[in-house]
């Protein structure tokens, strides 16, 4: 069956347009319900971000799960991690954040996470796409779902990420920069870091709405680098408006992207022989990482971009860590999804029983320089079978040896194939990612 709404992180688009239209997550909302109250279990917990179309959609969700005899749960702005470890904790049939995670905020998106916390299976999800195709009814008034708020939801998400940091160890000592994007966690964040002892500067942190990701956290990560630079902080930690996405800045203002940040966490493993495994990144992982766990002997393995495709690599390989260089990070012996707090505690944990900067432990890992290019296409399928493309490509593997590598993918989103080259000479990989680049354009004439 083909997909109407769910794509690889849920459904998303611009509000007001279709599908994040009132009337579309009412319908939603029904459907959901109607799929989940066959399992016999009618709690559904719903969190949002800080968006100012949140109200819309929660309250059109509401309605569409009460409709099904569905009874929602409600956690308010909740970063959707903590949605997805709620939702085992209560033994929820579901969990739904209403969140279009890294975009501005005239957008917004419907994430689902099972009863334990991890995304919808994919059966779920096209019976959920199947049901909107039928009329939409209404039980009985005496079975119609409730709607009720639960007020300590932050305060236990917030001792659960406490949790995960060894017992003994404090931040006490440490200041640290805290960018929450204006988002879902511009709350929770620094409170988790300030009851561990650490002194934190909180900065976006003030959602009007509007500004949710907007020049602020794990997508402009300048905005952190500076603070950090002028507050003279030990590091950074900034945060995407959902909560799920990691981006770090060491003490000399050097951003330390989630490839930086698995190494760091995978060498400190390996090194202590808790290493369970390999580690998953994705297509974009930078090859810098891959060479770096092969000298470790650390198994590593590229699924496709998205992290439920990372997620989808450690549950066959039963491997713990994986994610991606946008941030998202994945500690399954933690957490059952990407958790921008976890990860950054993880992290910390390793400079605190070290006594190594965070500048210091990624040193020894020198990310590859990496272009890409977006070249606009009618059709997405002209990197299929093309046999100028495939020459271009074969020449381009040639002159990169073991050193680099190219990758060709369309996307999924728009009339576009992205070209990615990365090597270890910055001025051989632009040339190189523009004469493929070309070739790729003058097919698609």
């Amino acid at each position: 069956m083909k997909r109407e709404y769910f794509g690889t992180d849920g459904i998303r688009g611009r509000v007001g347009e279709y599908p994040m239209t009132a009337e579309t997550v009412l319908k939603l909302g029904w459907a959901a319900g109607m799929v989940l109250a066959r399992q016999g279990n009618r709690e559904v917990l719903i969190g949002k971000d800080t968006r100012v179309s949140g109200y819309l959609f929660e309250s059109a969700l509401e309605a569409g799960l009460a409709s099904a005899g569905i009874n929602s749960r409600m956690l308010g702005p909740m970063p959707t991690p903590a949605v997805a470890y709620l939702t085992s904790t209560f033994r929820a049939a579901a969990g739904i954040v209403i969140s279009a995670s890294h975009n501005p905020f005239y957008d917004n998106g419907l994430k689902f996470f099972s009863t334990e916390g991890t995304k919808l299976p994919d059966e779920t999800e096209l019976e959920i796409e199947a049901m909107m195709n039928e009329p939409m009814t209404t039980v009985d008034s005496s079975d119609l779902g409730r709607a009720m708020r639960i007020d300590d939801a932050s305060g236990r998400y917030i001792e659960f990420c406490k949790s995960t940091f060894p017992q003994g160890l404090r931040l006490g000592g440490m200041k640290i920069v805290v960018d929450a994007a204006n988002g879902a966690a511009y709350d929770i964040a620094s409170r988790v870091f300030d009851e561990l002892g650490a002194t934190v500067i909180s900065i976006g942190a003030a959602p009007n709405g509007v500004n949710i990701n907007k020049e602020c956290g794990a997508t402009s990560p300048d905005h952190l680098r500076s603070h950090v630079l002028l507050e003279r902080a030990d590091l950074g930690v900034a945060l995407d408006g959902d909560g799920d996405r990691l981006i770090m800045v060491d003490h000399r203002g050097e951003i330390v992207d989630g490839d930086e940040i698995l190494y760091v966490l995978a060498r400190s493993r390996h090194a202590s022989g808790v290493m369970n495994g390999g580690v998953a990144g994705t297509l974009m992982t930078n090859l810098a990482l891959e060479h770096a766990l092969d000298g470790m002997g650390v198994p590593f393995k590229r699924a496709n971009v998205g992290d439920r495709y990372v997620l989808e690599t450690l549950r066959a390989e039963g491997w713990e860590l994986g994610g991606e260089n946008s941030g998202h990070i994945i500690c399954l012996d933690r957490v059952t999804t990407g958790d921008a707090i976890v990860a950054a505690l993880a992290v910390l944990a390793v400079m605190n029983e070290t006594g190594e900067s965070l500048s210091r432990l990624r040193a020894d890992m020198q990310l590859y320089p990496q272009v890409l290019l977006n070249v606009p296409v009618r059709d997405k399928s002209v990197i299929e079978q093309n046999s100028a493309i495939d020459e271009a490509v074969r020449q381009a593997e040639d002159s990169l040896g073991d050193a680099g590598r190219i990758l060709l993918r369309p996307s999924g989103t728009e009339p576009l194939v992205r070209v990615m080259v990365e090597g270890k000479v910055a001025n051989d990989v632009q040339r190189i990612c523009e004469q493929v680049a070309r070739v790729v354009q003058d097919a698609a004439a």
